[in-house]
């Protein structure tokens, strides 16, 4: 199986041992994105919301990166450090996500890097 490395500077640069995203075939598995600003590598602040549209924002981007879009996304993983801002992320992937919705689970966690209260991860298909 061909598989190739996708990467942009419109998201956040990894930073650990590990790939934006790694496309496999027809298969793209786009690594655990935070709220980092791609321009400055800072946390974005504000509210809950503002942070989660960042991470959509950047999971947007790596999928462009790979000629796709969240339209493909068939799996999304959300860690949250706070389940009580599950009815807000819903509002903020309604907003990036087409009908028909991806699989998704959603788990509280203790802690997220850089300290931030949301990470999603994606796998999209390409058809």
């Amino acid at each position: 199986m061909n598989r190739k490395i996708i990467t942009t500077p419109l998201a956040p640069s990894a930073i650990g041992t590990y790939s934006q995203a790694v496309l496999a075939g027809n298969t793209l598995y786009i690594s655990g994105q935070i709220p980092l600003d791609p321009a400055t590598g800072v946390l974005v602040e504000g509210s809950f919301e503002d942070r989660a549209e960042r991470v959509f924002l950047n999971l947007k981007a790596i999928a462009q990166a790979a000629d796709m879009s969240l339209g493909d996304a068939v799996k999304v993983t959300v860690f949250l450090t706070d389940l009580g801002t599950f009815q807000q992320l819903n509002g903020v992937m309604e907003r990036h996500f087409p009908a028909p919705w991806p699989a998704r689970a959603a788990v509280q966690v203790a802690a997220l890097p850089r300290g931030t209260d949301v990470e999603v991860d994606a796998i999209l298909v390409r058809t």
